[in-house]
C-alpha cells in the first residue's frame, strides 16, 4: 500500500542525508540538481533565513515542473547566539565552529518547500541541540576521520561527534540530519 498522494516526486537535493532520510520515508523519488547561490536579504529571521533558501531552491525548477510532478527544496542552517552558522569551507573554519558550538546549547533550522505547478508551500522545522564541552582533541580528531566540510555547523549528529558530544536535543533529531521527515511526511498527505 502507498500512503502516499501520485506524484512524481523529485529532491533537489545532492545531500546523501536528505536522499538516504527520503528514501527511508518510502517515497520513490528522481534527483535533481542546479546550482543555487545561497545569499538571503538582510533581515530575515533565523527561521526565515532556511525557507527563503528553499523557496530559492525551488525557483530555478518552476518552469520545469511537469503537470504530477512534485518537487521538494530543502536548507538547513544552525544558529547559534543569534549569529548563522554555515558550511565551513576549511578544516580550520571547522574547528572554529565546533570550538564556538562547544559547551552550548544552538539552534538547528531546517526550511522545507514543496511545490508543483499550480502550488507551493514552505514551511521550517527547529531543534535545540545541546553540546558538552569538546576537547580540542576530540574536535581534532572528528575533523579528520569524518567529513565536516559538507554540513551546516560542522558535524552530523548521526556520526561520532553526535555520539560523544550531544547531551540533549529538544526537537526532531531527523530535523538536525537536514530533513524534518516527520514534518515533511505530514505536508506531502495535505499537499
Amino acid at each position: 500500500m502507498n500512503w502516499f498522494p501520485n506524484y512524481n516526486y523529485i529532491l533537489a537535493s545532492k545531500s546523501p542525508r536528505r536522499q538516504h532520510l527520503l528514501q527511508s520515508l518510502g517515497i520513490p523519488f528522481s534527483i535533481k540538481v542546479k546550482e543555487v547561490d545561497e545569499v538571503f536579504p538582510e533581515g530575515l529571521s533565523k527561521t526565515e533565513i532556511p525557507v527563503y533558501l528553499a523557496r530559492l531552491k525551488a525557483d530555478v525548477f518552476l518552469p520545469e515542473l511537469a503537470e504530477n510532478d512534485l518537487l521538494i527544496t530543502a536548507d538547513t542552517i544552525v544558529s547559534l547566539d543569534g549569529e548563522i552558522i554555515g558550511k565551513p569551507g576549511t578544516r580550520e573554519s571547522a574547528a572554529e565552529m565546533l570550538g564556538k558550538l562547544s559547551g552550548k546549547e544552538h539552534q538547528v533550522i531546517s526550511g522545507v518547500c514543496l511545490s508543483s505547478v499550480d502550488k507551493q508551500i514552505a514551511f521550517y522545522s527547529l531543534t535545540n541541540v545541546q553540546f558538552k564541552k569538546l576537547s580540542e582533541e576530540e574536535i581534532q580528531y572528528y575533523i579528520s576521520s569524518f567529513k565536516p566540510l559538507d554540513k551546516a555547523g560542522a558535524y552530523g549528529i548521526q556520526e561520532w561527534i553526535g555520539f560523544i558530544g550531544i547531551t540533549h536535543i529538544e526537537g526532531s533529531f531527523y530535523n538536525v540530519m537536514g530533513l524534518p521527515v516527520q514534518q515533511l511526511y505530514e505536508e506531502i498527505l495535505r499537499f
